[in-house]
């Protein structure tokens, strides 16, 4: 017989997943895909990957991307033009938000109202008050939620992370990381500005942004050279180096930021500058974001994309591998000189003992079906997932932070506990913006 008590657990397992339905370890998880250009098609081939998934409904403005996608798939997904019709079908257990960032937010959480389980492309969010209500909402209707940082959930970068937290090159000082490409001299060119192949199209692409003439710049990848729907490479490319350091750091949000940088060499219509730095006080370690686009040399004698230096070593990061170069250092301390050490001084440099052994781990790149496959399963097990929203909106809010202080051109110290910043009234307005109407974040 069903016990009370059995009754219970089976009913509490129940509402955990979309609309009552139990999913078992063999069951196939059905999955909604918001967002099907580009990333989103990169995203759909990582779950692909995963025969315990099947692509059961497909959402895009575009057909020929929703042609595209349910060629690919298992089955014969079903069609949206609109997002909310696709949440509205009880047959959908967890959906794919990868959308322009400027949507995250309204598709997110419309889908956990909606009692979908959500994979959010990175960045998270387009603002931090955004960021802040998508955990807010998450919590209280108790989904599985994965953001699309993927180097979590890829072990050789889990190894590296956990190397440097437990001191395997000491105390690290400074990590930074690098987005290096030459865009010079057309960048994205000079599109003008156009009457829309479809107005309705456009309108519905802009969403809760203001309402501005048709640009072909503005839409496709190259939305993230525009304020309006993005915080530029600072936040597209620059969330995965500053989640990856988080990870190593084991910190949650910084004390202070600065930014300088603009448009110094490449005439197009962009708003996001093509040169500039970020530097983030972690209280004892110095996080730096780089971002040279109208230059392509190495960014180090690695020409990695991240670096991180600790006292006993320096680690640097490609994708999925990494590798720990020593420091060097003698036996005797500063202030300490012998008659026989006399020139002799503690440090690192070349021809000294090493402070550590060498170290290399991983290959490859940075695949996203790992990611993919944690999510998956978090859903069946009602786990956290490697990058929760949580994870997401610290390492998403870090990269606005930079972006805020670059266009205040402003020194800003962060009250992480209020997620106010404290020392510039006026920079604090940039911590959310109005939705056009109707749109509105529940």
């Amino acid at each position: 017989m069903t016990t009370r008590r059995d009754f219970s657990k089976t009913a509490i397992a129940a509402t955990a997943l979309s609309y009552g339905r139990i999913l078992g370890a063999n069951d196939k998880i059905r999955m909604g895909y918001i967002g099907l250009g580009n990333r989103g098609d990169q995203v759909h081939d990582a779950f692909l990957e995963h025969g315990d998934q099947v692509t059961a409904a497909v959402c895009d403005l575009r057909e020929d991307y929703m042609d595209f996608a349910i060629k690919k798939s298992r089955a014969t997904p079903k069609k949206y033009k609109e997002y909310k019709k696709l949440l509205d079908d009880k047959e959908i257990d967890a959906v794919v938000v990868a959308t322009p960032d400027h949507w995250h937010a309204l598709m997110f959480v419309d889908a956990c109202r909606a009692g979908k389980d959500v994979y959010c492309e990175k960045p998270l969010s387009l603002t931090i008050w955004e960021g802040r209500r998508m955990v807010q909402v998450a919590g209280e209707t108790k989904r599985v939620t994965q953001v699309g940082i993927h180097r979590r959930s890829v072990q050789s970068l889990r190894d590296a992370a956990e190397f440097v937290r437990n001191g395997g090159i000491g105390h690290v000082t400074v990590a930074k990381g690098y987005h290096v490409q030459n865009e010079w001299p057309n960048g994205i060119g000079n599109a003008p500005n156009a009457m829309p192949p479809n107005e309705a199209m456009w309108d519905a692409w802009l969403g809760p942004a203001p309402k501005v003439p048709y640009n072909l710049n503005r839409t496709f990848y190259n939305f993230r050279w525009f304020y309006d729907y993005s915080g530029g490479q600072i936040t597209n490319f620059g969330v995965h180096y500053m989640d990856m350091i988080r990870m190593c750091l084991g910190k949650d949000a910084p004390k202070s930021v600065v930014a300088m940088g603009g448009k110094y060499a490449i005439k197009d219509n962009r708003e996001i500058p093509d040169t500039c730095e970020v530097l983030w006080d972690y209280g004892d370690t110095l996080v730096v974001f780089t971002q040279y686009n109208a230059n392509g040399a190495p960014t180090n004698a690695r020409n990695s994309e991240l670096e991180i230096r600790g006292t006993k070593g320096t680690m640097y990061l490609q994708s999925g591998r990494w590798e720990v170069v020593p420091e060097k250092t003698t036996e005797v301390l500063f202030g300490q000189r012998t008659p026989v050490d006399r020139g002799r001084e503690k440090g690192y440099g070349p021809s000294k003992k090493p402070a550590m052994e060498p170290k290399t781990a991983g290959d490859g790149f940075a695949e996203t079906y790992p990611h993919a496959r944690n999510f998956l399963d978090c859903v069946k097990s009602r786990g956290k997932c490697n990058c929760d929203v949580l994870d997401g909106h610290l390492s998403t809010s870090a990269c606005i932070l930079g972006h805020i202080a670059l266009r205040t051109k402003s020194y800003l110290e962060w009250d992480a506990k209020a997620e106010k910043i404290t020392n510039n009234p006026a920079a604090n307005k940039l911590l959310s913006y109005q939705y056009r109407a109707p749109y509105k974040l529940g």
